[in-house]
């Protein structure tokens, strides 16, 4: 019997995307069953990746941009204008302009980034005629809620001196000033694709879930924190929003509060806009075994993660879902209570994370060796 298997995996941050994950799984597979039915189907969460995938959906068109990059350097970026009909719709991802890939090893202090870059891209869409704007948000590099955007956008953030706040002083916000906010962005529609798990605040405040993978120090943790707490009271007392606990605020770092409080951009949960446009379900549909991947599989799987949306679509069609993962991190099993059948790492042996990235590629393609002939053991028991 011939196998239809698709692959429908995320990227893995800093090291491939998920076009070049979905080749290195289709390598693997065809060692073990030259004969099968491959379809890939890379996945894009808003992160990297997100705006390349929508405009070769779509046939649309790839426009390159020079930015302000994290850490305040010149970046070459790129957003893109989706192809069909309606209004002309621009698309970018905020991992092009803020990403954590853009931030040098040794200056990963998400404290002093920005997303400076990302107001320049909307900025650049304007300019080019855009008449609705689709943000991706995902692999950030950054904490400021989305200071430096809605800057580069003309808002003013200002210290109790009446002066802009800089790069790492959210904490000093004192007024915002909308005045002088760049007037085209009332006459576009702005619709952005993030994690509707994330919020800005609290316990599970966005800082304390994510800023030690982007480099920060329990102690700065908390310093994030404290800012983003302040920029919250600023937000409510200014513009008369509770942005601390919304769905999807806490997005990127908190751009997502910058986007929908700053900018009036509306937030969406991400799978809602990119399955728009990929249409996951009828592959499904064609499919007997639906291989997905990510960098980690771990405790957030299930909050909005590739694997867990993939799954609980293919279980709607009775189809088994197995899962690649770069590591296998903490409290790895609620991967089964999303659905997923089984995961396997691709690392098999002692590795260290610059090693991993250097060798994505084949070990990856090695893992999805294995996790085949394991499948055929199965079969066979089973027969």
């Amino acid at each position: 019997m011939t196998l239809n298997i698709l692959i429908a995996p995320s990227g893995f941050k800093e090291s491939l995307e998920a076009n070049e994950v979905a080749d290195c799984i289709e390598t693997g597979i065809l060692r073990v069953l030259p004969n099968a039915q491959i379809v890939k189907a890379p996945l894009v969460d808003g992160g990297e990746g997100f705006t390349k995938a929508l405009v070769s959906a779509t046939g649309g068109t790839l426009h390159s941009a020079i930015v302000t990059g994290p850490v305040g350097q010149s970046i070459a970026s790129h957003f893109g204008f989706l192809g069909g009909e309606g209004p002309k719709t621009a698309v970018l991802e905020m991992a092009a302009a803020a990403g954590l890939r853009l931030v040098p090893r040794d200056a990963r202090n998400p404290l002093l980034t920005t997303t400076y870059g990302v107001g320049e891209l909307i900025r650049a869409a304007l300019d080019a005629g855009a008449e609705r704007i689709l943000v991706g948000c995902g692999d950030s590099g950054t904490n400021d809620g989305g200071a430096g955007m809605a800057q580069a956008l003309g808002v003013r953030l200002l210290n109790a001196e009446g002066e802009e706040i800089r790069r790492g002083e959210l904490i000093h916000l004192d007024q915002i000033d909308m005045s002088q906010r760049d007037p085209r962005l009332a006459e576009v529609q702005i619709d952005v694709a993030c994690n509707w798990h994330n919020v800005l605040c609290g316990p599970k405040g966005v800082a304390r879930v994510f800023g030690l993978q982007t480099g920060a120090s329990p102690e700065t943790v908390e310093q994030m924190a404290a800012a983003l707490d302040r920029y919250a009271e600023i937000i409510q007392r200014d513009l008369g929003l509770d942005m601390r606990e919304a769905p999807g605020s806490g997005a990127s770092g908190g751009l997502g509060t910058g986007l929908s409080a700053l900018v009036g951009a509306t937030l969406h949960p991400r799978y809602d806009i990119v399955m728009r446009y990929l249409d996951l379900e009828s592959l499904l549909q064609e499919s007997d075994l639906a291989i997905t991947a990510q960098g980690s599989s771990d405790f957030q799987t299930p909050r909005g993660k590739i694997p867990a949306e993939v799954a609980r679509r293919a279980k709607k069609y009775g189809i088994p879902v197995v899962a690649i993962a770069g590591t296998i991190g903490e409290e790895a099993q609620v991967n089964f209570d999303c659905r997923i059948d089984w995961f396997e790492s691709i690392l098999d042996g002692p590795c260290g994370l610059e090693e991993a990235i250097a060798n994505a590629c084949e070990l990856v393609t090695n893992a999805a060796e294995r996790l085949m002939r394991l499948l055929l053991v199965g079969q066979r028991l089973s027969a």
